[in-house]
């Protein structure tokens, strides 16, 4: 717990003191943000039934200066900014990113290939234990909150908000796991030990010396998703 003043430590722990809310906060520490999302300033106006007039806002994506993202007008042009709820109301930020020109819409599931990192492999395991999907790739996965919260947890509890250990061997698609060895926010052994419980792992990328945010330098990283979505994947019609 080295770092923590005692207000970030009386926020953690006291409010409220839930354990799966202790858990959530503490799994999830995210870094200073380098990107916004922004409303562009031409809104439209909009009726609708029953809501009376509302504004329909587009939104776009701002990087600042210190964003890692490689990045070119170009790419920028083509991120469709937009907000959905999720069924409990909370606003959600997405982002579409067209990589060609005639991307489709309405893709079948067999063509569908889920990535989730981190704390995002939380969804990503989720969706992919309710529904067939192409194949996964977990990036630096965690196995559940109380377990990246408190080391010595040997079981999931029931109100651990993040329990990818008990969802992943419902997975019936390909998965590839990727995960540095030296990683300091989610330990390697969580990538071993979701490695050890999926119904269909491929051969996983441990990248040796990496952490949790530089994996994407090493060269073996786009080799092996390169191999991996062209090579070991059923051939996509």
């Amino acid at each position: 717990m080295n770092g923590f003043s005692i207000k970030e430590l009386c926020c953690l722990f006291c409010c409220p003191p839930c354990p799966g809310r202790i858990a959530a906060k503490l799994a999830f520490l995210p870094p200073i943000p380098t990107y916004a999302i922004v409303p562009e300033q031409n809104a439209s106006t909009r009726l609708t039934p029953g809501r009376g007039t509302g504004v329909n806002r587009r939104w776009k994506l701002h990087l600042t200066d210190g964003a890692d993202f490689q990045y070119t007008q170009h790419d920028l042009d083509n991120i469709e900014v937009f907000m959905t709820k999720s069924s409990r109301g909370n606003r959600i930020a997405c982002m579409y990113i067209r990589c060609v020109p005639g991307a489709r819409y309405g893709i079948c599931p067999e063509n569908i290939l889920l990535y989730g990192q981190s704390i995002g492999t939380v969804p990503t395991v989720d969706l992919a234990s309710r529904y067939e999907c192409a194949a996964v790739i977990l990036h630096s996965p965690l196995t559940s909150g109380m377990r990246v919260a408190f080391p010595e947890t040997k079981k999931t509890y029931c109100f651990d908000a993040f329990p990818n250990i008990e969802k992943v061997s419902k997975i019936t698609s390909p998965v590839l796991i990727i995960h540095g060895t030296e990683d300091e926010v989610i330990d390697f052994s969580h990538g071993l030990a979701l490695y050890e419980r999926c119904s269909k792992p491929v051969q996983p990328l441990w990248v040796e010396g990496a952490g949790h945010n530089d994996i994407e330098l090493y060269s073996q990283y786009l080799e092996r998703l390169k191999h991996f979505i062209s090579q070991e994947l059923p051939s996509q019609n």
